[in-house]
């Protein structure tokens, strides 16, 4: 696939997935090029839209229930539904496929209430939308702070080992089950404020939540610890050599679950799998360079997975919205 994205610009890339608020230096040491070169770089691909270091929440973690949505609409209706869709804060991945007459996307509902309203009320209620199927996600097996730039970038295992964090801290009392996290406003600021520049400063962070440097710095570091918080990269897949997003329902046959799920994180394609509810029992986001490597993966690493009873297709046509409160 042609780009005009180079070797330093795939390892920069990589080096920001594995630590998204690396300071420049870190990240020109271990690529061994100069800080500039990597201000530099970092500038450009970001001021075109290559390139965005942001801040992910997941949903679990603050005791949210998550749900898979298909919406199928008439034709002429499909893309003003997704775009509803992908202005509400609590969608991501808001995708046209199956030929533009259905949508999905990920809903997070932080309450049995904003379940019922959207799955029960809101959407069936729409005009033009002619069916919705929901699927509850039980468990993931790769997605979230797991990226495909993980699986695909270049840097060997000694630069990935030195770019990596260190891990926090062992706690000073015994552990113990604590619950979903609970945020407050000035914390919801701070989401908010990542989720648009994952590397903002603590100063510009400190004025979008009214709290002082040293409080976001040591509640970001919370956040993170207790699984809240993650960074995320949005990138031009051109980058990683990929093509368009295909979606692969599946279903699997009870005791092979785990196996099947399993399996499918460690595929090179994968870059989210999860268990759902629904007439299909595992899900998974797939990325191939092109219709060719895709019949391959089908026919290979999805036909050798275990117990598979059937297997869905749905091309990605347009992406409308990709992670939460972003287009």
């Amino acid at each position: 696939m042609e780009s005009d994205y180079d070797e330093l610009d795939r390892r920069l890339v990589h080096a920001l997935q594995i630590d998204g608020r690396a300071p420049f230096s870190a990240i020109a040491a271990a690529l061994g090029v100069s800080d500039r070169t990597v201000a530099r770089r970092y500038a450009r691909l970001r001021s075109t839209g290559a390139v965005r270091v942001l801040g992910g929440v997941d949903p679990l973690a603050l005791g949210a229930e998550l749900w898979l949505l298909r919406v199928r609409c008439a034709p002429a209706a499909a893309v003003a539904v997704a775009e509803a869709l992908a202005r509400r804060p609590d969608t991501s991945w808001v995708s046209l496929t199956s030929g533009g007459t259905e949508i999905t996307c990920t809903v997070r509902a932080e309450t049995e209430a904003d379940s019922e309203a959207l799955l029960l009320a809101r959407l069936p209620r729409t005009p033009r939308v002619e069916g919705v199927s929901a699927h509850s996600v039980l468990h993931s097996f790769y997605g979230g702070p797991d990226s495909l730039i993980a699986k695909l970038g270049p840097l060997d295992g000694a630069t990935v080992a030195a770019l990596r964090p260190p891990p926090p801290p062992p706690p000073t009392a015994p552990a113990h089950p604590l619950g979903p996290v609970r945020l407050d406003d000035g914390d919801r600021r701070l989401l908010a404020a990542l989720e648009t520049d994952g590397r903002a400063g603590f100063e510009e962070l400190a004025a979008a939540t009214g709290r002082s440097p040293t409080t976001v710095r040591r509640r970001m570091a919370e956040l993170r610890e207790r699984g809240v918080l993650y960074l995320d990269i949005d990138c031009d897949p051109r980058l990683l050599g990929v093509g368009t997003r295909t979606l692969l329902w599946i279903s699997v046959a009870p005791p092979y679950l785990e196996e099947a799920g399993r399996a499918l994180a460690g595929h090179p394609e994968v870059a989210f799998a999860c268990a759902t509810t629904g007439p299909t029992n595992l899900y998974a986001t797939v990325v191939c360079a092109d219709r060719r490597a895709l019949y391959r993966y089908l026919t290979t690493r999805v036909a050798a997975l275990p117990a598979v009873g059937h297997v869905e297709t749905a091309p990605s046509i347009r992406t409308v919205k990709q992670a939460a409160n972003r287009r």
